[in-house]
């Protein structure tokens, strides 16, 4: 993914597409859950229920929070950081990026957790991902923290890696999906210095496929030239003492050459 380094002014769009309707969709999932629906088990990440077939929950458990603030505050985040990085990119390629860092995360939560019988929820593994794209697209764009004191967009995620680094190694039982965050904000660096997009992944198996075909190509056109040859080499020698004469695999060549020529 190609980007490059401004600085982004908060007079952009109040709203952009992508960012509305993931925050409209967060909203309406947490309103079933406060009206008392149970979604935290069958959508929530489990780590021994995903081993027994709950694959969905890798996708479904970025919708699900639990109190107030905390979808107040990743909802807040993706509002204030999502637009700039939507803009940027546009809504598809900012989409897909939102959910290959969260289901990221979800399987950096489920490798590091593989025996964990304790539910993941909350959007925060791809809203760490968004702030790892707005400080590689805005590195100096100035933030406030508590709205008084600045600090650089760079230096806030550098921060924010390194504490969930550390809390990840901790493994603090606090309720926070450390290893989440983590993850979101690992495979949103690597797609991004790696360029692993969609289009590029297809390009690489259809490259080889290409390479294979042009190779088997290849020998299938060295292979004729040298039953050419031979079948040259072998008229040679009807010319000199007659058909008969010829060996049995001789003749196997002359026959495979014939067959050969009235498919072509």
């Amino acid at each position: 993914m190609s980007y490059y380094y401004r600085t982004y002014s908060w007079g952009g769009r109040r709203w952009t597409k992508g960012v509305k309707w993931l925050i409209i969709a967060n909203a309406v999932v947490w309103l079933l859950m406060l009206a008392g629906y149970k979604l935290i088990t069958p959508f929530g990440l489990t780590p021994t229920l995903v081993k027994k077939g709950f694959i969905w929950q890798l996708f479904t458990y970025m919708f699900l929070h639990g109190d107030f603030f905390h979808i107040l505050f990743n909802m807040f985040v993706l509002w204030m950081f999502g637009r700039a990085v939507e803009e940027s990119w546009g809504t598809r390629e900012f989409l897909k990026y939102y959910f290959i860092t969260g289901i990221g995360a979800g399987l950096f939560t489920l490798i590091l957790s593989i025996n964990s019988n304790i539910p993941t929820i909350g959007a925060s593994g791809a809203i760490f991902g968004i702030l790892v794209a707005y400080a590689l697209l805005f590195p100096d764009s100035i933030i406030y923290i508590w709205f008084l004191f600045p600090v650089k967009a760079k230096y806030l995620v550098i921060f924010f890696a390194v504490f969930e680094l550390i809390a990840s190694i901790r493994y603090t039982p606090d309720g926070i999906g450390h290893f989440a965050h983590l993850g979101g904000m690992v495979v949103g660096y690597l797609y991004i210095k790696s360029d692993w997009r969609l289009s590029r992944f297809f390009r690489f198996f259809k490259d080889i496929g290409y390479k294979r075909k042009m190779k088997k190509l290849q020998k299938k056109q060295e292979e004729s030239e040298d039953l050419m040859k031979r079948v040259d080499q072998i008229l040679d020698k009807i010319n000199r003492v007659g058909y008969d004469r010829l060996s049995k695999q001789e003749k196997k060549i002359l026959e495979k050459a014939s067959h050969i020529l009235s498919e072509e």
